[in-house]
């Protein structure tokens, strides 16, 4: 799916599709998946019906359904580049000059 040409409406709409898809998938009811996630049946229902919620919200309900390893998909760890790691390699001390006593 190409995400990028879909509309923002049209995005939260796939992801509580998909939510929904696999709480059934884990045999929860929405009851049960809302007392684990710590959230309202309500909130719950909102984003199954692809209706817009606080993230953290949907972070709870990701968490339950074991889902939040995908996030690393979604928002890799740019890490440091090959460019900045020269930089920081060429700032490295060569030698450690003992200090003058006095």
């Amino acid at each position: 799916m190409d995400w990028n040409i879909l509309s923002n409406k049209a995005i939260v709409q796939e992801i509580g599709k998909r939510i929904k898809t696999y709480r059934i998938d884990k045999r929860y009811t929405q009851q049960d998946l809302a007392i684990r996630a710590g959230v309202s049946l309500f909130t719950l229902a909102k984003i199954e019906q692809g209706k817009p919620v606080s993230i953290i919200m949907l972070l709870a309900v990701l968490r339950v359904l074991r889902l939040l390893d995908n996030l690393e998909m979604l928002l890799p760890d740019i890490g440091i580049s090959p460019i900045k790691m020269l930089e920081l390699q060429g700032k490295k001390p060569q030698r450690i000059r003992p200090k003058k006593q006095k």
